[in-house]
């Protein structure tokens, strides 16, 4: 029965992350790169800013350093499930929107697979893409009566994700290893379409669209040392392969001929258009006396070497100098992409783990990171992004369980940059870490 239970909220957890990446974003900066990236986090971790690389408790699934898997106990089948909502102010000079979204985020379990080895695997979000804006501007400079206009209509939806499967093991007292394999897919679809108000002139359209299926690879390493009888240090460090995803960028241009309503479509495409970047993440937490956890992480993706699919008119240098003149078809073009930088600190507060009081138990979490851009917009450097997040560990005790834990989260994040578009998106997330002795035996005299 367990497992039957077991298998079937997997499954339909699986298949609600998979239609949830096709509008968990409404960001204009989601048309960039690969969208916008997903930090993996689950419940337990979402009211600490992330925090995860050194990252060691039995009671949780801690997917980004799979070296964490061999903390598991060998009696616990663990489950996490998480969703949220989010509104988000776009802001551009004067003018504000306000738009709203949720969505299933993840979906993840761990168990002891043999002495020492812990086994996690399950479904989580890589990045998102969904946004739909405009853009309407004069065909002359001097407006009167008789002026036509145009409107530049952007639409795109989409999104990547990896199912994953992790091992990790205990080679020595309090060094453990670990890597996640991940069937890594996905698929966008983005849309510029030039209409005019004069029905003289052409409507023009371009779709853009891709197609991903490939793998993913994540190590992860963790050491564990007691300094003291209060104090329990955790450094770890995570490596993310990076390699070619062996899919094509597709583009398709129409031409609509008003007048005569006809239209004129050309296709092209780009081979082996996109990379994984490299990732490395090294990061410490402080355990002190069973109740305050402290810690700090780094992560960073190399992903200025990666070329990007686009479409161009003429060929020019860093300094905007023409160097080839003839028109360019669609093509892969460098310096489009910014290697990745992100800080994280985060802490969790249980106020006496050895109290018969309830809310003794309770987990009390804050965290802040900050993020560089991962991609250049018009030539400049995107958005920075900042986020600051707090939230409860909640037990849940009941006759039967009392180790499942409601984990609810707040989070503000601003993106920003000097003549763009600002955003400030205020998150809730809920997660539900459901564990139980499964594996436990009873013997009855």
């Amino acid at each position: 029965m367990k497992r039957r239970l077991f298998t079937g909220l997997l499954l339909g957890a699986f298949s609600l992350v998979t239609m949830a990446q096709v509008s968990s974003t409404l960001s204009p900066y989601s048309q960039f790169g690969l969208g916008v990236l997903s930090d993996q986090s689950q419940g337990f971790n979402r009211g600490m800013g992330g925090l995860a690389v050194g990252l060691r408790d039995g009671k949780i699934v801690n997917m980004q350093n799979p070296a964490s898997y061999s903390a598991v106990d060998s009696l616990t089948m663990i489950f996490d499930a998480g969703v949220s909502g989010q509104i988000t102010n776009f802001k551009e000079g004067g003018r504000r929107v306000n738009a709203k979204t949720a969505t299933f985020d993840y979906a993840v379990a761990a168990f002891r697979l043999l002495p020492k080895v812990g086994c996690s695997f399950g479904v989580v979000p890589y990045s998102n893409i969904g946004y739909s804006y405009y853009d309407a501007e004069y065909n002359n400079y001097y407006q009167s009566y008789n002026d036509t206009f145009y409107n530049e209509t952007y639409t795109g939806d989409g999104g990547f994700s990896q199912a994953y499967v992790g091992i990790g093991w205990e080679v020595l007292k309090g060094l453990s290893v670990g890597f996640n394999v991940s069937y890594f897919w996905g698929k966008y679809t983005k849309t510029i379409t030039i209409a005019n108000s004069d029905t003289y002139v052409n409507t023009l359209s371009k779709t853009y669209s891709a197609s991903i299926n490939s793998y993913k690879l994540d190590f992860g390493v963790q050491y564990q040392q007691a300094l003291n009888k209060d104090n329990v240090l955790t450094v770890g460090a995570t490596v993310g392969l990076g390699h070619k995803l062996g899919a094509d960028a597709k583009l398709i241009s129409t031409n609509y001929d008003n007048m005569n309503a006809l239209s004129y479509s050309t296709s092209d495409s780009v081979p082996d258009a996109f990379k994984l970047p490299l990732s490395i993440g090294v990061g410490a937490t402080l355990l002190h006396k069973n109740r305050l956890t402290v810690g700090v992480d780094y992560n960073f993706q190399k992903w200025a070497n990666i070329d990007y699919p686009m479409q161009g008119d003429v060929l020019k240098d860093a300094s905007g100098n023409v160097i080839d003149g003839h028109k360019l078809g669609y093509r892969l073009v460098g310096g489009q992409l910014l290697d990745r930088h992100k800080f994280t600190l985060g802490t969790d507060w249980i106020p006496n783990p050895m109290s018969r009081n309830y809310f003794s138990h309770v987990h009390y979490r804050f965290g802040v990171s900050y993020a560089t851009p991962y991609y250049n917009v018009n030539g400049v450097k995107g958005p920075r992004e900042f986020s600051v997040s707090a939230g409860f560990g909640i037990p849940l005790v009941n006759s039967w369980n009392n180790r499942s834990t409601l984990n609810i989260s707040a989070q503000w994040v601003n993106r920003s940059a000097d003549n763009l578009i600002r955003e400030n998106t205020f998150r809730i997330n809920i997660g539900l870490t459901f564990n139980e002795r499964w594996f436990a035996k009873w013997k009855v005299d």
